[in-house]
C-alpha cells in the first residue's frame, strides 16, 4: 500500500510538471507568434525575462495606440541617446539595426511617448481598451495656460501626461499643444493630493520636472528591436534641444493685479506702438534665428513680459540681449538687407558692444553680454563724450517663453535680472528714465580714447 500511494505521488508530480511546462509554452507562443503583431525571435539567450517584459509592455502599448489610430512617437530620451549612435544603420535597414533586443530591452523604469494634442480623440475608449490589456493608468490634467489671459477660461483643465503600466514597467506618454507661437509645448507633471504618488517613480521622468517648449519634429518611421515606430528625424538634435527646453508662463495673475493698480495706456499711440515693436520683435528673431543667434528679451522688453505681459507703450524700443560668444560678423547685413538700417555702433567685439537698428517709429537695440567670473555684464556708450558705462547682472540662464505670440527666450532667472536692472521698486512705472544714471545696476567705467572714436562710436 505504501508502494503504491508513493507511485500516484510521483505520477501526479509528473503530471502537474507536464501541465507547467504546456502552458509556458502557450504563452510563449501566444505572445511571441506572427498572429499575435510582431515577432521578436532574435532575441538570445542572455536578455533577462525582465528585459523582454520591457520589451512586451512597449510592443503592446504601440498596439494599442494603433488600434485608435494615434500617431505616438517616442522621445525618451534614454533609447533616442542609443538610437543616435547607429541612426545611420536603423535608416538603411528596413529590418532594423541588430539582431538582439538592443533598446527596447535597455534597462529603465519607462519609455517615454509623446502625441499631439489634435491627435487625441479616444481617450475613453482607449483608457478602457487599456485596462482589458491588463494597463493601470493614470492621468494628470491641469488648466490650461492658454486661457489664463481670458478670465472666464482660466479654469479649463486640460491632460498634460498619461502613465501606463504593465507588470514592473511604465510607459509615460507626454500631451504636446500648439501654441500660438507656432511651436509645441508640454506642461509639468504635478500630481493632486490624491494620487498615487508611488505609482512609478515620477522624480525620474524626465518631461515632468517642469514646463517644455519644442519646435515642431520631423518624424522618421524606423524598425527597431523588431518594432515599428516614429522617432524625430534627426535625434541628437531633439536630445539637444531637450536640454534647453524649460519654458515660463507669462505671470497673468500678476499682469491683472498690475493693472488694477496702473491701467492699461489704451490710447490709439499705445496701441499703434505696440503693435508695430510686435512686427519688429518677430522680423529681429527670424533674422537672429536665421543666422543661428542666440538672444533674449533685455531691458525694458524684459520688464514689460515679466510685469505686465505686454510691450511697455512708453518704451519706444525693443530691447535684446546677445552673448558676445554668439557674435556674428554678418548680423548687420542681415539687419540691413531685411530692411532696418543701421542706427548705431558702439563698442568694439571685445568692449561694450551695443547695435541699433532702425525700424517703423521703433528702435531696436541690442545690447551684447560679457561673462566674468562671478557676473555678466553690457556696456554703453555716450556718443557726446564718449564715456563708458557698465551694467552688472548676477549669472543667469536662458528659458523660453511666449511673448506676442513668438517664442522667445528670457532669463530663467527673471526676477534678479529685473531687480538688478530696475531696483525692487521695479513693479512701479517710471517714465522718466536716464539710461546712464536710472538703472541700479550701472557703473561708470572710464571713456573711450579719442583715437578710438571713429571706430567705437559710429552714428548714422
Amino acid at each position: 500500500m505504501q508502494k503504491i500511494n508513493k507511485n500516484v505521488v510521483l505520477a501526479l508530480l509528473s503530471l502537474a510538471s507536464l501541465v507547467f511546462l504546456l502552458f509556458q509554452l502557450y504563452y510563449y507562443k501566444f505572445y511571441l507568434s506572427h498572429k499575435n503583431g510582431t515577432v521578436f525571435s532574435k532575441v538570445r539567450g542572455s536578455q533577462s525575462g525582465q528585459d523582454i517584459t520591457r520589451w512586451h509592455v512597449v510592443r503592446k502599448f504601440l498596439g494599442l495606440a494603433a488600434s485608435y489610430n494615434i500617431p505616438v512617437y517616442l522621445i525618451d530620451p534614454f533609447i533616442l541617446g542609443l538610437i543616435a549612435k547607429d541612426i545611420e544603420q536603423i535608416r538603411s535597414s528596413p529590418e532594423g539595426p541588430s539582431p538582439e533586443c538592443k533598446y527596447f530591452c535597455a534597462p529603465r523604469d519607462f519609455t517615454t511617448f509623446a502625441l499631439l494634442d489634435k491627435t487625441w480623440k479616444y481617450e475613453v475608449g482607449l483608457l478602457k481598451t487599456a485596462e482589458k490589456m491588463g494597463f493601470q493608468w493614470l492621468k494628470i490634467i491641469n488648466k490650461d495656460p492658454r486661457l489664463d489671459g481670458m478670465d472666464d477660461l482660466s479654469g479649463i483643465e486640460i491632460p498634460l501626461h498619461y502613465i501606463f503600466k504593465l507588470a514592473s514597467h511604465a510607459i509615460h506618454l507626454v500631451v504636446f499643444y500648439e501654441r500660438s507661437g507656432n511651436y509645441l509645448w508640454h506642461g509639468p507633471l504635478r500630481l493632486k493630493q490624491h494620487m498615487d504618488r508611488k505609482f512609478v517613480p515620477f522624480r525620474k521622468l524626465h518631461f515632468g520636472r517642469y514646463p517644455g517648449a519644442y519646435e515642431k519634429p520631423e518624424l522618421l518611421l524606423v524598425s527597431i528591436d523588431d518594432l515599428k515606430v516614429q522617432i524625430p528625424k534627426n535625434p541628437s538634435s531633439f536630445l539637444e534641444e531637450m536640454l534647453h527646453s524649460r519654458f515660463l508662463e507669462c505671470r497673468y495673475r500678476e499682469a491683472r493685479s498690475f493693472f488694477q493698480l496702473y491701467p492699461d495706456d489704451a490710447s490709439l499711440d499705445a496701441v499703434e506702438f505696440r503693435k508695430k515693436a510686435k512686427s519688429l520683435l518677430h522680423l529681429a528673431a527670424l533674422t537672429l534665428n536665421n543666422l543661428g543667434v542666440k538672444f533674449w528679451l533685455s531691458s525694458g522688453t524684459c520688464l514689460g513680459w515679466y510685469r505686465q505681459c505686454n510691450v511697455i507703450p512708453h518704451s519706444k524700443d525693443v530691447d535684446l540681449g546677445v552673448f558676445i560668444r554668439d557674435y556674428k560678423a554678418d548680423i548687420i547685413p542681415a539687419f540691413q538687407k531685411a530692411g532696418l538700417p543701421l542706427k548705431h555702433k558702439f563698442g568694439k567685439v571685445e568692449d561694450s558692444l551695443e547695435l541699433s537698428f532702425q525700424g517703423d517709429d521703433v528702435k531696436l537695440d541690442i545690447f551684447f553680454f560679457y561673462e566674468e567670473d562671478d557676473h555678466i555684464w553690457n556696456g554703453g556708450t555716450q556718443a557726446k563724450s564718449g564715456k563708458k558705462f557698465k551694467y552688472l547682472f548676477p549669472k543667469f540662464t536662458l528659458c523660453w517663453t511666449e511673448f506676442v505670440e513668438l517664442k522667445v527666450h528670457v532669463p530663467c532667472e527673471t526676477r534678479q535680472y529685473v531687480e538688478a536692472n530696475y531696483g525692487p521698486d521695479w513693479k512701479v512705472p517710471v517714465k522718466m528714465w536716464d539710461w546712464k544714471s536710472s538703472p541700479s545696476n550701472v557703473q561708470y567705467n572710464g571713456v573711450w580714447p579719442v583715437d578710438e572714436w571713429d571706430d567705437v562710436i559710429q552714428i548714422y
